[in-house]
């Protein structure tokens, strides 16, 4: 018998991973965080298992909000500009800000546009969100380590009870991304995946 492959200490996040739940289609949402064409090279090797827990939240009739990062004058949030540089600014109206070709979205899901790593700061989300009665979310998208991050633990400390995606999420490294999941386990959010997601909304 071959032996388990197991994973170095710092490249796991499992034996942080010890809380386990179901999310409840009755009060969750499914967000979707900046799948761009900004960030094509990062979301494309995810897009099969984005669409799949996209695809599976209609199903089990889980609304679905999807995010784009387009930034505002730099003058209105100087941290940005300063951290990443104006090189690097996702402008409104150009191709790089747009949705990915690809991704399932429908005419009729809402778009959030934000200006910084969060969704919740000045969009209304958390208001949309608790007038459609939503309690809970899944955290999806780009990336891992930011605006991901940043959402799942706004939502956690806003009281929504948060699940966040380890095969629909992705970032620039690896380890990044594991350290992300290694937060996420240890202090904010159930870790799902999209086929831990169908056996618990579906099976």
């Amino acid at each position: 018998m071959a032996a388990k492959s197991v994973d170095p200490p710092s490249l796991s996040y499992t034996q942080y991973n010890i809380r386990t739940r179901k999310p409840d289609p009755k009060s969750c949402a499914l967000l979707v965080i900046d799948v761009q064409n900004h960030f094509a090279s990062m979301a494309g090797p995810i897009l099969p298992a984005l669409n799949a827990t996209i695809r599976l939240c209609r199903r089990a009739s889980i609304p679905v909000f999807f995010t784009r990062h387009c930034d505002a004058d730099p003058a209105d949030y100087p941290m940005l500009a300063e951290w990443w540089g104006l090189d690097s600014r996702i402008v409104d109206g150009t191709a790089e800000a747009e949705l990915m070709p690809g991704l399932d979205h429908a005419a009729g899901d809402p778009v959030v546009r934000k200006y910084t790593y969060s969704a919740f700061r000045g969009t209304g989300l958390e208001e949309r969100l608790a007038g459609m009665g939503v309690r809970e979310v899944i955290v999806t998208g780009v990336m891992t380590n930011l605006c991901c991050e940043t959402n799942a633990r706004e939502a956690f400390v806003r009281g929504f009870r948060v699940f966040f995606s380890t095969d629909a999420t992705a970032t620039s490294s690896e380890d990044l991304h594991v350290a992300t999941l290694k937060n996420m386990a240890y202090g904010f959010a159930y870790l799902v995946d999209s086929v831990s997601l169908e056996k618990g909304l579906l099976g």
